[in-house]
């Protein structure tokens, strides 16, 4: 049930709230238990318990939730449409409810609402973005937005990116989690990942287990072959080992887990460092390796 002490306001703008213009919402503002909300389904934003999260947990301590959340009735509650990372400050800070606005929003209305107010966030990995840009793309086709260039357009403006990146990052949303997550790690850059998004789901899972297997990542190039076998349907098992193992024997580029790499040197050493070290061992194997071969030579 609504709190009693709910108090029905008109919020002039959005700037209120987020710090941002908008058209005028009207809202109800009240204090709802932690009990009664419900996440935003599908939400694709991550909610980390991180440093980021002990900060504000400190200051909900401190000085309270400034800003209120965003929440809609549901069956058994209120969806939080904004405020999940409030929300779960206030779950850590001991806090036994939150101050929210509540408003009738339809699906479209609420998932664009929930994008809004998310995707401007600093660090989003290509996963949120992705996931985010496809459910604000379709709420807004919903709405009866026309054409997809002007709908891509205006996915974006919030975050500043063009029709095109939105297109880019709804195609990254196609990909199979896992291939998602290499995107997210940067072992698979975001071009080589659009382009293996056009494969077939059971195309995909192979693809994710020749990286598995032998630790190699498709380049943008290969990525654009592996596309093209799909279309000709012609990419099998065989033949993405048979690509990705070419690129290792091919005498041009090897490529090494920057993690793997890592795991060897101490936090503090830079790239360059690193790069140094690889190489000065590589030198004292090489001069090993020709020390055999002469030793060889003159027995």
């Amino acid at each position: 049930m609504r709190s009693k002490s709910a108090e029905k306001i008109k919020l002039t703008t959005y700037d209120e709230l987020f710090g941002t213009e908008e058209n005028n919402v009207e809202g109800t503002y009240t204090t709802v238990p932690l009990s009664q909300l419900r996440p935003f389904k599908n939400h694709p934003f991550k909610v980390l318990d991180d440093e980021k999260m002990q900060e504000t947990v400190e200051s909900v301590i401190q000085h309270g939730i400034i800003q209120p959340g965003i929440v809609r009735p549901c069956a058994d509650g209120y969806e939080v449409v904004a405020g999940h990372r409030r929300w779960r400050a206030c779950e850590l800070a001991g806090k036994p409810d939150m101050p929210v606005i509540i408003r009738d929003l339809d699906d479209d209305a609420a998932t664009v609402l929930m994008v809004d107010t998310n995707i401007q966030r600093e660090n989003l990995l290509p996963s949120e973005k992705a996931r985010a840009y496809k459910m604000k793309y379709e709420a807004l086709k919903h709405q009866g937005s026309k054409g997809d260039k002007h709908t891509a357009d205006a996915v974006g403006e919030k975050a500043g990116d063009s029709g095109r990146t939105v297109q880019r990052y709804i195609r990254l949303a196609s990909l199979i989690d896992g291939l998602l997550e290499l995107v997210d790690e940067g072992d698979i850059k975001m071009v080589a990942g659009e382009r293996l998004s056009y494969l077939k789901v059971e195309e995909q899972e192979l693809v994710l287990e020749a990286v598995a297997n032998i630790s190699i990542y498709p380049s943008p190039a290969q990525a654009e072959q592996l596309k093209d076998m799909s279309e000709k349907e012609t990419l099998s098992e065989r033949s993405v080992y048979a690509l990705l193992v070419k690129k290792e024997n091919s005498g041009q580029s090897v490529t090494i887990s920057s993690k793997k790499i890592q795991n060897y040197f101490p936090p503090a050493y830079t790239k360059a460092q690193i790069e140094e070290v690889i190489y000065s061992l590589l030198d004292q194997w090489k001069q090993g390796k020709e020390g055999e071969y002469n030793a060889g030579n003159t027995v």
